[in-house]
């Protein structure tokens, strides 16, 4: 017998059928990158954040700009740069002549989609206005709460920290991101494809192809996939062995286990299950957990990559089997 709480089989394949739409329409500006387009729809489907790291013109911003306009719903832009004030991504208060009372403009963190280019070319200081809205889905001006809409997603691009005019992530901001992904170099094929393309029509227009009550539905429906206990534990051990290793001075937190259950219940759904397995997890462990942790001063010295030490803390850590 089928468990009412958890996703019917009429709903995953509704669920199926949106889903394939964002992934084709985000495709269209962004060729050979499936892989990537996933790991994107899982942050939104989680209601998580997206960090796109990469070199400068490899499609960072238009991956951005392809999740927020194929969603019917608000979506703003931010360009980060060193003048960039936190009053400038929250909102301000103004005094208001007419009613002799302060009234406050909301800033351009208040939609559904947030795209926050090249977020580390802002100082630290501005950074971290996003820190409470990105967690707590609120803004506090003034001692006033103002909640943003749901669903509420930060897409931030930013270019290698090793490069002129950036700032280095901090770790808390870092933790913030459900997922971070390197959107790489297209294939030989790829490329030569988009050049053709682009001589021949120009850049593709991307349209809404889902509407903001299917998307939350969409959500609800990934936030009820099926856990087992074993598939809850085996996140736990990847977790605490990240905590336990020389390598790693400091490991991944009770947030980045409950941030890594919530992205392997959405890549289940988008696979047409309804329940968690071992591969969910391992799938998404590099993206979800690689960013959160900090490495041990030799392990940086000797050159050492958090992905690197992450894959092999994940391969010491034994599989569940069995149903």
């Amino acid at each position: 017998m089928t468990d009412p709480s958890h996703p019917e089989p009429a709903q995953a394949e509704w669920f199926a059928e949106r889903a394939s739409r964002l992934e084709a329409n985000i495709g269209q500006v962004l060729r050979g990158k499936a892989d990537v387009i996933r790991l994107a729809l899982v942050a939104l489907l989680s209601e998580g954040h997206l960090l796109v790291e990469d070199v400068p013109g490899v499609g960072k911003t238009t991956l951005a700009r392809a999740i927020a306009t194929s969603v019917d719903a608000t979506w703003h832009r931010i360009q980060f740069t060193p003048d960039l004030l936190p009053s400038d991504i929250t909102g301000v208060s103004i005094w208001d002549q007419e009613r002799r009372a302060f009234e406050f403009r909301p800033g351009p963190v208040f939609a559904n989609v947030v795209v926050a280019d090249e977020i580390n070319r802002a100082s630290p200081k501005t950074q971290s206005a996003l820190l409470e809205v990105m967690e707590e889905r609120q803004v506090s001006v003034e001692g006033t709460a103002r909640p943003v809409p749901r669903p509420f997603l930060v897409v931030a691009t930013q270019n290698p920290i090793d490069l002129d005019g950036t700032y280095r992530l901090p770790e808390a901001q870092l933790d913030r991101f459900l997922l971070r992904v390197s959107v790489g170099y297209p294939s030989v094929e790829e490329e030569a494809a988009i050049l053709d393309q682009r001589a021949a029509t120009g850049q593709p227009a991307i349209r809404p192809v889902l509407g903001i009550e299917d998307l939350r539905t969409m959500i609800d429906l990934a936030a009820r996939v099926h856990v087992a206990p074993a598939v809850s534990q085996y996140v736990v051990a990847i977790a605490s062995a990240s905590r336990q290793v020389p390598d790693v001075r400091l490991g991944a937190s009770p947030r980045a286990s409950l941030a890594l259950l919530r992205a392997a219940q959405a890549h289940a759904l988008l696979d047409g299950r309804s329940y968690v397995v071992p591969h969910d997890v391992k799938a998404l462990a590099g993206p979800v957990l690689a960013h959160r942790l900090v490495l041990a001063a030799e392990a940086e010295v000797e050159g050492r990559r958090s992905d690197e030490v992450l894959a092999g803390i994940v391969a010491s850590v034994p599989t569940p089997s069995g149903r």
